[in-house]
């Protein structure tokens, strides 16, 4: 029940009950119902405005972050992908290819891309486009350049059929085991004489081995010499390969060849001594072709593996004196 208000009326000098009137009563129903609407107004915008996530939504954000990893991932592995290809283009054109006297292929011809301004256009208009859009062109690029590099090695392959005869013939094999070896004594290059101590070209490569270790033919061909006339040498070997290259293996202690003999690549010739012009035992080794004498160091992909071929580098890079 509710309290009943009085107010004092100085004319009559008494209480006086006060009177409430039905329109202020109104007025202020309306006012709370006015109030009440606003308010839940504002409560149902922010609520609609704020990311509430239904279960389904979370399944599928959960989707799209496991999506992105996997992308990342393809990315990555595309990577390593660009750079083992990379690795075998250069082989292909810088050894391979200039090996058997190919054109090496063009830069453009390998990275070309795709035309078409729409190509990708069914890629766009998603939350992660660029993504999608990035990783299909690497891709479709990377597809072609190993279509490339399959016809550039079938035709290696080609070329190595027909010159089957001319890669048996290259001395293509280090003349002395890795294992019978006491060090790699001097590559080729300028180097100190051991006699005069005067700088002077060393034509070969001086492989440092017990007297008698086996010496080994280099590649297919036919002994031109074995004799211990030439000055300097003591007793020495040259074989003729043929397509213009010619080896020599020097200070020899004895022959397993004579002249005249036909040799095959890996071939027993000889033993390692130090006859001649020679301060120690050791192979002194050399090659020319078409007379001309050239680094021995770039021919000994037959049987060194990459390891060993890269201390080999090492050791005759070293401006040290030769042994003859």
């Amino acid at each position: 029940m509710s309290k009943v208000k009085y107010y004092y009326d100085s004319e009559t000098l008494s209480y006086r009950k006060i009177e409430s009137k039905r329109g202020r009563k109104i007025g202020y129903v309306i006012l709370f119902i006015t109030s009440v609407v606003l308010c839940s107004f504002l409560l149902l915008t922010v609520m609609f405005n704020t990311t509430l996530e239904t279960p389904k939504e979370k399944v599928l954000q959960r989707e799209l972050a496991n999506m992105k990893f996997q992308y990342d991932l393809l990315n990555k592995k595309v990577t390593q992908a660009e750079t083992v290809l990379a690795n075998i283009e250069e082989r292909d054109n810088n050894i391979y290819r200039l090996y058997f006297e190919a054109n090496p292929i063009p830069e453009e011809q390998r990275k070309a891309g795709f035309g078409g301004v729409n190509r990708y256009e069914a890629l766009y208009n998603y939350e992660n486009s660029d993504l999608i859009v990035e990783t299909t062109k690497r891709l479709e690029i990377l597809q072609k350049q190993l279509v490339v590099q399959s016809k550039s090695l079938d035709e290696i392959a080609k070329l190595a059929e027909d010159k089957e005869e001319f890669l048996a013939s290259i001395p293509a094999i280090q003349p002395v085991n890795n294992e019978d070896l006491t060090r790699m004594a001097s590559g080729y290059g300028f180097r100190n004489d051991p006699f005069t101590k005067a700088r002077k070209m060393h034509w070969g490569m001086d492989f440092t081995a017990p007297r008698g270790t086996p010496v080994y033919a280099s590649g297919d061909g036919v002994v031109v010499r074995a004799d211990n006339s030439a000055s300097g040498f003591g007793k020495h070997i040259r074989i003729d390969h043929g397509y213009g290259y010619v080896s020599l293996y020097a200070h020899l202690s004895k022959y397993n060849v004579r002249k005249g003999k036909k040799v095959k690549r890996g071939d027993l010739i000889g033993f390692v001594g130090s006859t001649g012009r020679s301060q120690a035992p050791h192979l002194h080794y050399e090659i020319r072709k078409n007379g001309d004498k050239i680094n021995p160091i770039n021919f000994y992909y037959g049987n060194l593996s990459a390891k060993e071929f890269e201390e080999l580098l090492k050791n005759a890079a070293k401006q040290n004196q030769s042994l003859d």
